[in-house]
């Protein structure tokens, strides 16, 4: 029996869990990234660029694995198709960090004047988002054990609301930045300018993902 086998036979959620993991390891250099980048070290940069890209291929292969090891006409506590969405979810999240990552490579940019405090703080909230999914996969087991009701379904249900509130945040922070940075249009150069849009729509990405991760979930409490 492979391992994925192994681990589909304990329970159908703890390969999600597994895999929710290497996203998560994945998401959490960025924060490691950012620092490199307001120290302009460019080498630094690009080495953990590389550490987010292998990261994130290993979720990919943890993925293909649960893709093809996943029971079919055997009896699942969710859906196939549910679970499979939640996979590609998850995916997602990982594929987005590793975009973030070389989208900060294409071209030596400065950290702007101004800006710095508010784009950190911007990045902790989506990578916030994130690791509160993540939370919410762990719960997974024992929304099992209740059925998907009674007070663990309750309290897994405020967690989403949780999530959605950091997403509706990432928004406004998102707004702000935006405004900054469109009224600095004439100081950056077009390139700088065009990526620091697509660097921050980004990074807001991975709590939009997270936000659909988390009601995916809420929306099994629902049918279940």
């Amino acid at each position: 029996m492979s391992l994925m086998e192994n681990l589909f036979s304990r329970s159908p959620f703890t390969p999600l869990q597994t895999h929710m993991e290497k996203v998560a390891k994945c998401v959490n250099k960025l924060d490691d990234l950012y620092e490199a980048f307001v120290k302009n070290d460019s080498e630094l940069l690009l080495k953990l660029t590389d550490e987010i890209s292998d990261l994130e291929h290993s979720a990919d292969l943890t993925k293909n694995d649960i893709r093809s090891n996943l029971p079919r006409g055997l009896f699942l506590a969710i859906n196939r198709a549910d679970l499979l969405q939640i996979l590609s979810l998850q995916d997602s999240i990982a594929d987005a960090a590793e975009d973030v990552a070389v989208i900060m490579t294409l071209k030596k940019i400065e950290p702007i004047k101004g800006l710095k405090a508010e784009l950190k703080a911007f990045l902790d909230k989506n990578t916030g988002a994130v690791e509160s999914v993540h939370q919410i996969i762990h719960e997974l087991e024992r929304l099992l054990q209740s059925s998907f009701g009674g007070a663990e379904a309750k309290r897994v249900k405020q967690m989403v609301n949780d999530v959605a509130f950091l997403e509706h945040e990432v928004d406004i922070m998102q707004r702000g930045i935006l405004k900054k940075l469109y009224n600095m249009e004439t100081k950056l150069d077009y390139a700088s300018f065009n990526l620091w849009i697509n660097i921050i729509q980004t990074v807001s990405s991975l709590s939009n993902l997270s936000e659909k991760l988390a009601y995916k979930i809420s929306s099994l409490i629902e049918t279940n």
